[in-house]
C-alpha cells in the first residue's frame, strides 16, 4: 500500500467509525489525526478527562497551554467562557480543567462533554479562518478569511470550489478586504502566504477526497512569517448527501442542443388558427420570421392551419422532427411528450405555465420523468420560447426578432427576455440567440454554454440567472467556455437572506451571494450588477478588440471629465498608464500650455477638431498605449458630429494599419451628442452620452475577461 493509500485508509477508518456510532462530529483526536494525515499543522495537544490528568499532560506538552472544553453541543467556546489561555503550571492546569467544565455546564446543563483539550499555546500570529462547506448550489467549497472571534461580524471571507489549486488559494489571500493585514501593518511582520496557500489547498483536497465531510472549520489558524497552524479544528459529517442531478455526457448534450437550436423541422403541438392564441402566435412567428425548414402544426381536429398541413399527433408527421414547441395546457404535456419520444424528437420547448412556479411540483416531476424515459430534452416549462436568428427561427409567441449578430442571451424570466429583445432592437444589436429557460426542469445554463461554445455564430454569451440548478456543472462548463468566449452573468436575488443555520463558522458564512461572486470569478465569468450592465456588456464585448496589455490612456477635452473617468478606471480595476517622458512631450506638441499632458491628457475644451484628431492619432499609433478612453466635451468649436466623424475616421485608419485596440468614449453636452454616439456605435466604437462611468465599466468587463482567459 502506498503512503497516499495508507493516509486515505486512516481517514476512511475514522469516518467509518463515526458512521457506525451514528456520529456526525469527529472528536478531537480524530480531527487531529485527519489534519496530520493531510499535513495540516496543529499544536501538540491531549484530551483529558480529569483535573489530575490535565495537570500531568500539560507538563508533558510544555507550558504555557490553553484549555478548551470538548462538547458537540457548544460551538462557540469563547462565548461560553470555555477557553482558558496562559495556563503556566500544573496547579493552574487542574484549576482550569474544573473552571471550563463548570462553565460548560452553566452555559448548557444538558451539553455532552467529551473531555477537555489541553493544547500547547502558540506565540501570537495573525488569526485567519480556513474551512470548507457543502453549498446546496455548488457543492464542496473552500473558504478563507480573517478569523478568530470576529469572523461572523466582519464576514471578510471568500470562497473557491474544491479541490482548490495553489494558484486559486493565493488569489483568495488577495481577495479579502483585509488583505493588507497579511502583508504586515504597524510594524507587525507579514505572514507566509506560501504556507497559508498550501494549507488552503490541503483542505480543498481533503474535502474533495471525502465527500462525507460536510463542514470543516480551522478557526483560528495562526499565520506567521514561518508558517500556519490550525489551533482549533471542527469536522462535521453527513452520510446522506442529496442525490446528484442527472447529467448527460457533453457529446449527448451537444447532439440534442444542436438539433433543438438549429432545427430543420419544427412541430407546433397545440397549433391554432385562432387569433390571439399562443399556438397561433407561434405558428405566425415561425412562418413570418422566414424559417425555411419544415413547420408541422399538430392539432387533433384541424386539417390545416395557416396554410400548413395539420397532423393529429407528432407521430403522424412524415420524416424527422428536431424540436416540438408545446402550446397546450400543462395537464396534457406528459402525454404529448411520450408521443415525441416515440417519434424520436430530441427536444421539447414547453411554453405552458402551471407547473412548479405555482406549486405544481408533482406535475412538473411527472413531465421530467416522462421526458427522461423517452430521451427528450426539455426547455422550460413556463417560458416565452427561443430565437435562433441564423436559422430565421422565432419559436416564441412574443414579438419576432431577426437581426443577426454574435451575442447569445438567455433569461429565466419572460419579462427580462422581452427587455433583451427591446434593448437589442433599440441598440441595433444583432444576436445569435435569445433563449427563455423558465423553471429549468431540464435544460439549463450549462446546456446552453455547451452549445454556444462551439456555435460559430456566437462570440459573446450573456445570461440572466435567478438560480443554478446544478452550480457545479455550470462552473465546470463555464471555466472551459470563458477561456474562449466572454460569458456574462446577471445573478438576480443578490441580497442576503441571512446566515444559514449551520454548526460551523464556515457553514454559516456560506450560502449567500458572496459564494456566487467568488465562484463566478474563479470561473472567469464576468458578473453584471444590473440588467442594463448585462446588456451593455454583451453589446460592448463583441465590439471591443482584446487588449494586448494593461496600459489605459485617458484623452479628454475637459478636466472634470478626466477626473470622473480616472475614478471610473480605479473602480473597474483599470491601470492608468504612467506617461513616458517622450510620449508626454509628443502630446504637448498639440495641446495648449494651459492644458495638461500626463494621464489623463487634457487638451482643453477650446481646441479645434485638428487637435482632437492629432492627439487621437498619436494615442492610437502608440504601441505602449493598450486601450484608449476618450472624454468629449460639447463645444461649438468642435461640434458633436464633427468629433464623431473624425474619431470614426481615426479609428478606421488605425484598424486598417493594424492598430486595433479598445476605444471607448464618453460624450457630455447637449442632445446633439446622442446622434454622435449613435454614429460611433454603428462603427463599432463604443460611445455613451451623459456618463463617464458606463464606457469605462464596459472596458473593465473586457479586461476582466481578457485577464481571466490569459490574454493579458
Amino acid at each position: 500500500m502506498s503512503n497516499e493509500d495508507s493516509v486515505r485508509a486512516g481517514v476512511r477508518a475514522a469516518l467509518d467509525r463515526a458512521r457506525a456510532e451514528n456520529r456526525t462530529v469527529l472528536n478531537a483526536g480524530e480531527a487531529k489525526a485527519l489534519c496530520d494525515a493531510y499535513g495540516i499543522p496543529t499544536p501538540a495537544e491531549a484530551v483529558v478527562k480529569t483535573a489530575d490528568e490535565a495537570a500531568a499532560r500539560a507538563a508533558g506538552i510544555g507550558y504555557p497551554v490553553v484549555m478548551k472544553i470538548l462538547s458537540p453541543d457548544i460551538l462557540h467556546k469563547t462565548d461560553a467562557s470555555c477557553v482558558i489561555a496562559n495556563v503556566e503550571n500544573q496547579a493552574a492546569a487542574a484549576q482550569a480543567f474544573d473552571a471550563v467544565t463548570a462553565a460548560a455546564k452553566a452555559h448548557n446543563a444538558g451539553a455532552r462533554i467529551d473531555g477537555v483539550l489541553v493544547q500547547r499555546q502558540l506565540e501570537a500570529g495573525q488569526e485567519v479562518i480556513v474551512g470548507a462547506a457543502t453549498d446546496p448550489t455548488f457543492g464542496k467549497l473552500v473558504a478563507f478569511g480573517l478569523g478568530g472571534v470576529l469572523v461572523e461580524v466582519l464576514r471578510d471571507v471568500t470562497f473557491r470550489l474544491a479541490p482548490t489549486t495553489r494558484a486559486d488559494a493565493l488569489a483568495m489571500l488577495d481577495e479579502i478586504a483585509g488583505a493588507a493585514i497579511l502583508d504586515g501593518v504597524r510594524g507587525q511582520p507579514g505572514i507566509s502566504k506560501d504556507a497559508l496557500a498550501d494549507l488552503i489547498a490541503k483542505v480543498g483536497r481533503l474535502v474533495d477526497d471525502f465527500p462525507e465531510i460536510a463542514e470543516l472549520d480551522l478557526n483560528p489558524v495562526l499565520a506567521t512569517a514561518e508558517g500556519a497552524t490550525a489551533v482549533d479544528v471542527r469536522v462535521l459529517l453527513n452520510f446522506t448527501p442529496a442525490a446528484a442531478r442527472p447529467r448527460p455526457s457533453q457529446e449527448r448534450i451537444l447532439a440534442a442542443m444542436t438539433r433543438i437550436m438549429q432545427p430543420n423541422a419544427v412541430a407546433v403541438i397545440g397549433a391554432s388558427a385562432g387569433e390571439g392564441k399562443i399556438g397561433n402566435s407561434v405558428m405566425r412567428n415561425l412562418i413570418d420570421g422566414g424559417f425555411e425548414g419544415a413547420i408541422h402544426p399538430i392539432h387533433p381536429k384541424a386539417d390545416e392551419i395557416l396554410g400548413r398541413k395539420c397532423y393529429a399527433s407528432v407521430t403522424d408527421v412524415p420524416g424527422d422532427v428536431d424540436v416540438a414547441v408545446f402550446c397546450i395546457p400543462a395537464a396534457l404535456v406528459a402525454g404529448a411528450l411520450a408521443q415525441c419520444g416515440a417519434k424520436g424528437v430530441p427536444g421539447a420547448v414547453l411554453i405552458p405555465s402551471g407547473f412548479a412556479e405555482i406549486g405544481e411540483h408533482e406535475l412538473q416531476a411527472e413531465v421530467v420523468r416522462v421526458a427522461r424515459e423517452n430521451d427528450v430534452r426539455l426547455m422550460g416549462p413556463n417560458i416565452y420560447g427561443f430565437y435562433y436568428t441564423h436559422k430565421n427561427l422565432c419559436a416564441t409567441f412574443c414579438t419576432p426578432y431577426t437581426e443577426r449578430g454574435e451575442v447569445a442571451l438567455s433569461s429565466q424570466s419572460g419579462g427580462v427576455g422581452m427587455a433583451i429583445v427591446g434593448f437589442s432592437r433599440s441598440a441595433k444589436m444583432g444576436v445569435s440567440a435569445i433563449v427563455g429557460l423558465g423553471n429549468k426542469a431540464d435544460i439549463d445554463e450549462d446546456d446552453l454554454l455547451t452549445f454556444f461554445e462551439q456555435d460559430p455564430n456566437t462570440s459573446v454569451i450573456a445570461m440572466h440567472v435567478e438560480d443554478l440548478k446544478d452550480g457545479r456543472a455550470f462552473a465546470d462548463v463555464a471555466q472551459r467556455v470563458a477561456k474562449k468566449k466572454p460569458v456574462v452573468v446577471l445573478k438576480a436575488g443578490r441580497t442576503s437572506m441571512g446566515a444559514r443555520a449551520a454548526n460551523s463558522h464556515t457553514g454559516a458564512l456560506a450560502g449567500d451571494d458572496r459564494v456566487y461572486d467568488a465562484v463566478l470569478r474563479q470561473c472567469g465569468v464576468i458578473r453584471a450588477r444590473s440588467l442594463n450592465d448585462m446588456l451593455e456588456f454583451a453589446r460592448g464585448l463583441q465590439a471591443l478588440p482584446t487588449p494586448k496589455g494593461e496600459n489605459v490612456l485617458i484623452l479628454t477635452g475637459a478636466g472634470g471629465s478626466g477626473v470622473l473617468l480616472s475614478d471610473a478606471c480605479a473602480d473597474n480595476d483599470l491601470t492608468l498608464m504612467p506617461m513616458p517622458d517622450d510620449l508626454d512631450a509628443a502630446f504637448r506638441e498639440y495641446i495648449p500650455p494651459f492644458g495638461a499632458a500626463g494621464n489623463p491628457v487634457d487638451i482643453t475644451g477650446g481646441e479645434p477638431p485638428a487637435t482632437y484628431r492629432a492627439t487621437i492619432d498619436l494615442a492610437l499609433g502608440e504601441d505602449r498605449v493598450h486601450a484608449l478612453v476618450i472624454g468629449y466635451w460639447h463645444t461649438i468649436i468642435t461640434p458633436p458630429m464633427v468629433f464623431a466623424e473624425l474619431l470614426g475616421e481615426a479609428v478606421a485608419a488605425a484598424r486598417q494599419a493594424g492598430n486595433d485596440k479598445p476605444v471607448v468614449a464618453s460624450l457630455v453636452g447637449d442632445v446633439e451628442i446622442e446622434r454622435a454616439c449613435d454614429y460611433l456605435m454603428e462603427r463599432n466604437i463604443l460611445a455613451y452620452p451623459y456618463t463617464a462611468e458606463k464606457p469605462v465599466a464596459v472596458l473593465g468587463a473586457k479586461y476582466r475577461w481578457a485577464r481571466a482567459a490569459g490574454f493579458v
